[in-house]
């Protein structure tokens, strides 16, 4: 009988030995990774390589594989006009001891570091040439196609997905038909772009999505820092003016407006008055 994902065991790599898993990796592509620049994360290992590379290292439960796909990393590599770490190679192999499959992706090192945490609390300095970088990359992976569907918080974004969640956050009266579905990142936020120059990184969530996700996603990032949210609201105005664009900054306010939201949170009042102005746009209209 398959596993469900309620069944499957939580594994949390930064609290569990990879140091198996390492050699392994590192017998394969035939280079060592520099163990101080190791970062550990809840299901990603990623580290600098002698050969002047970046190995990310993840593992995934196979239910979830069956579920969301399991190569955004090396499908993205595909993807046209679009700013991102140059990608050398993979592999893959199945967890011996467990329901579950790992991977290791080699990439180019980023040519610099992160703007932020996924949620920002300052504003960052970024170039015209920067923000330029940015809507041409999200501009030319909107106009290509594929069969992947983006996974943002790991859930398989779907019709019944934003139907549901604007429709528990915000009432039944607002039609959550999307028009347009376009390739995503599926997980933009400043924890997952570069600066002073731009690139846009970790692609294992990418594939279709509602128009105006990833402008959405990145703003709502950006809401404890109202002039900042407002930059993005400028340079993505096309998407947040669309239809789609108004669902996705109300999914996006959902999960900020959740049950799991903490009280303090800066971004909650600016988010529920957004909410408030797009449902009664969408009533109208």
């Amino acid at each position: 009988m398959a596993l469900t994902t309620s069944e499957v065991r939580v594994v949390d790599l930064r609290r569990e030995s990879v140091d198996e898993v390492i050699e392994r990796v590192e017998d394969s592509f035939r280079g060592s990774l520099e163990r101080e620049s190791i970062v550990r994360k809840r299901r990603t290992v990623g580290a600098r390589t002698d050969r002047g590379t970046w190995v990310r290292i993840e593992r995934r439960d196979l239910v979830r594989i069956s579920q969301q796909g399991w190569d955004g990393t090396e499908r993205a590599a595909l993807l046209e006009g679009v700013e991102q770490p140059y990608w050398h190679g993979g592999m893959v192999w199945r967890d011996a001891s467990a329901p579950a499959m790992w991977r290791a992706d080699e990439m180019a090192l980023l040519p610099g570091e992160p703007v932020g945490t996924a949620v920002v609390a300052e504003a960052p300095e970024l170039s015209h040439v920067w923000w330029g970088a940015l809507n041409r990359s999200l501009d030319a992976l909107a106009g290509q196609s594929t069969r992947r569907l983006a996974t943002p918080d790991t859930k398989m974004v779907t019709q019944d997905l934003v139907s549901e969640s604007i429709r528990k956050a915000f009432g039944s009266g607002v039609d959550a038909t999307v028009e347009r579905w376009v390739p995503a990142h599926g997980d933009l936020n400043w924890a997952n772009v570069t600066a002073p120059e731009f690139c846009l990184f970790d692609w294992e969530d990418w594939g279709n999505a509602p128009r105006g996700l990833d402008a959405a996603s990145l703003w709502g990032s950006s809401l404890a820092v109202p002039d900042l949210a407002d930059r993005v609201l400028r340079e993505r105005r096309e998407d947040f003016e669309s239809r789609d664009g108004k669902l996705m900054t109300l999914f996006v306010c959902a999960k900020i407006l959740g049950p799991g939201a903490h009280p303090e949170d800066p971004r909650l009042e600016p988010a529920r008055r957004t909410a408030e102005r797009i449902v009664a746009e969408l009533q109208k209209g």
